[in-house]
């Protein structure tokens, strides 16, 4: 584990694998974690930067409000500080809107650009709302790691684990607030005017049974960047886990 300091915050990151760096970088979620099912398969052929940025479990700051300019410059330092020149980034959901921010205001650093589950931001009355209730349940303490395991992952997948593994997938979701944090920052955050500054080689990855993030707003990521490509999985918000080969197949195929 690497640990940086950009401004205020502690950034630990780790490092899988060799060659090329492809940086994983979360959205709403504990962190880095969230890529442990795919991060093996993609150092087999990379080296795979794993950083936690402000709001997730591992960070260290001063729990101040978060902005998509914070954590692109926690993302600038990262690659920066692995010296290996320009990264192919992997952003997801919230992370898409990062990595699209670094990938525009910072082009120096970013090879190529995937968005997975992504949003720009303002604009979408379902997903204000969906975020918005799932904020306003963070009072209660069953009810909201259920809500959040609704809008992670497809019915599809839930049924398939059993129940078993589903109440230990809501043991996980618990409110904290780093949580609540990255929520409120998927509420205000708008990233509309940067994405048509985006230089990289762009793809744009949507999941079709997405309950929080609708497969429009990728639409809509994809449309506004120039020359972006877009693919589609069948598949809940949470892709890395409900379909982790494809996934790993689309990105390798596209920065390979």
């Amino acid at each position: 584990m690497r640990e940086i300091t950009v401004g205020t915050a502690r950034v630990p990151y780790r490092v899988m694998g060799e060659g090329r760096p492809l940086v994983l970088v979360h959205g709403g979620s504990p962190g880095s974690t969230a890529w442990d099912g795919v991060a093996g398969a993609f150092a087999e052929a990379a080296m795979v930067v794993l950083p936690d940025l402000s709001g997730s479990d591992a960070a260290r700051d001063d729990g101040g409000e978060l902005t998509v300019e914070l954590l692109a410059e926690q993302l600038a330092a990262v690659i920066s500080d692995l010296g290996q020149g320009p990264a192919d980034v992997v952003g997801h959901s919230l992370g898409a809107a990062v990595a699209a921010a670094l990938a525009a205001v910072r082009p120096d650093l970013v090879r190529g650009l995937v968005s997975v589950a992504g949003f720009a931001g303002l604009g979408d009355e379902y997903l204000r709302n969906a975020l918005t209730v799932w904020r306003d349940l963070a009072g209660d303490a069953g009810t909201f790691p259920r809500y959040t395991m609704l809008l992670a992952f497809s019915r599809a997948h839930l049924n398939s684990i059993g129940r078993a593994a589903v109440e230990e997938l809501a043991a996980a979701y618990r409110a904290n607030a780093g949580r609540l944090r990255q929520i409120d920052l998927a509420l205000r955050l708008d990233v509309h005017d940067l994405l048509p500054r985006v230089q990289a080689p762009t793809l744009v990855i949507g999941c079709a049974r997405d309950a929080l993030v609708p497969v429009e707003n990728c639409h809509e990521l994809a449309a506004a960047i120039p020359g972006a490509s877009y693919e589609e999985l069948d598949s809940g918000h949470i892709v890395m886990a409900e379909r982790p080969k494809e996934l790993v197949a689309l990105v390798q195929d596209f920065i390979g």
